[in-house]
């Protein structure tokens, strides 16, 4: 019997360094093939550089729709004129293989996602100061100062979600920010339903009389 994997929802305000920890995260789990990230649906046009599968998987609003119609999301939203949404059916089959899977996505679709997986782990990612938070988006020189002034507002709204999630991370330094996502990976991978399973010859060797 094959221990089943965990998923992992991770949220933060746009800003915080989520991505950039997811990122850092996966580096360092290369070698165990044992976690991946999960990769959406959308309807929005490939960006140059972008790689069908691996950032989103691109499909047409009638195929999508009719993935909606199959109950094929676990969530989904319509973001302006385009729709996103996570596979239900390609998050399950990782899982069943042992992979522990990261989902990145906001406190809305996270209620969503738990409703429907109980076993789900959620991680919150705080910046250190709301000061801190605005030079990072200042710093990204992609935005005007009216658009980062519209983040800035929606960033204190979905802060004030953080006591819904299991674990609260604030990210003032990076790599500590980055050792406390990992210990709570391999705290998850240790967990006893987990490891019995995983175990379970050895704890019958051990246990025989």
């Amino acid at each position: 019997m094959a221990h089943s994997g965990t998923l992992f929802i991770i949220s933060s305000p746009s800003g915080a360094g989520k991505s950039s920890l997811i990122k850092a995260l996966l580096e360092r789990h290369n070698s165990d093939n044992n976690l991946q990230v999960s990769v959406s649906h959308t309807t929005r046009a490939m960006r140059p550089g972008e790689v069908d599968g691996e950032h989103y998987h691109f499909v047409d609003q009638a195929e999508f729709k009719a993935l909606i119609d199959s109950k094929a999301f676990y969530e989904w939203a319509q973001v302006f004129d385009n729709y996103y949404g996570t596979s239900r059916r390609w998050i399950e089959q990782l899982l069943a293989q042992g992979i522990d899977v990261l989902l990145d996505i906001d406190w809305q679709g996270a209620r969503q996602i738990r409703a429907q997986s109980p076993g789900a782990k959620s991680i919150f990612i705080l910046p250190p100061s709301r000061e801190e938070l605005e030079r990072r988006l200042n710093a990204r020189q992609q935005d005007s100062a009216e658009v980062i002034q519209g983040r800035m507002a929606k960033a204190v709204s979905e802060m004030s979600h953080y006591d819904e999630y299991d674990y609260l991370l604030v990210n003032d330094d990076f790599e500590h920010a980055l050792g406390q996502l990992n210990a709570i990976i391999h705290a998850e991978r240790a967990n006893t339903a987990k490891q019995a399973v995983r175990y379970q010859g050895l704890l019958s060797r051990l246990l025989a009389e």
